[in-house]
């Protein structure tokens, strides 16, 4: 064997054993994983978000107070400005399953920054281990910021869960990165246009 034909498979080599490291990494952190992350875990088994830009015309008919469209299949948020001078997509995280999630038309009725979290009903009906209230910090579902949308219970709100962002893991609201959701928070205003398609 020439010197040259050595370093290439010395290369291979380190690839191959870099590569098999990492996935042993990834396999370790799932065994020991929390039951909540197994939930997650079990439940999900991609984590994807489709970041493919789009005009607006088609999902709206005008700009009026900014709009936001929400695609479940892709998992993406999308936001256009009033005067169309901002564009932003953002990953999200969407509903566990087609009966928690709701599309339509709605709005921005309400806008907190370090949202109380109290369970629904059929939440709690699911979950009666769940408390029945949670004030603003770090172990709070909604994050740091939240939108209220006027249809009863759905909100378009922070996480701490990072894991949770680009997956099937709401009980029906549309979660984003807490960094994403503070900059969706101050481009929004009450009377924003929403879609969930």
């Amino acid at each position: 064997m020439t010197d040259n034909t050595v370093s290439k498979l010395s290369r291979r080599a380190f690839v191959a054993a870099a590569a098999a490291t990492v996935g042993a990494r990834a396999v370790a952190q799932t065994e020991n994983s929390t039951e909540i992350e197994s939930e997650v875990s079990q439940t999900i088994r991609r984590n994807i978000s489709s970041f493919r830009s789009l005009d607006w015309q088609p999902y709206f008919s005008d700009l009026r107070n900014g709009a936001c469209l929400v695609d479940t299949q892709s998992r993406a948020l999308h936001y256009w400005s009033e005067d169309q001078s901002i564009y932003k997509l953002y990953p999200t995280s969407v509903p566990l399953t087609e009966d928690l999630t709701r599309r339509g038309r709605t709005e921005v009725i309400r806008k907190v920054v370090g949202p109380e979290w109290r369970p629904t009903p059929s939440m709690l009906e699911r979950n009666p281990e769940w408390p029945s209230y949670i004030g603003p910090g770090p172990e709070n579902p909604l994050g740091t910021h939240a939108l209220y949308l006027s249809w009863q219970y759905y909100r378009i709100h922070g996480t701490h869960d990072t894991r949770k962002i680009g997956r099937r893991s709401s009980n029906g609201c549309i979660g984003l990165y807490n960094e994403h959701i503070a900059e969706l928070f101050s481009l929004t205003k009450v009377g924003t246009q929403v879609l969930l398609i």
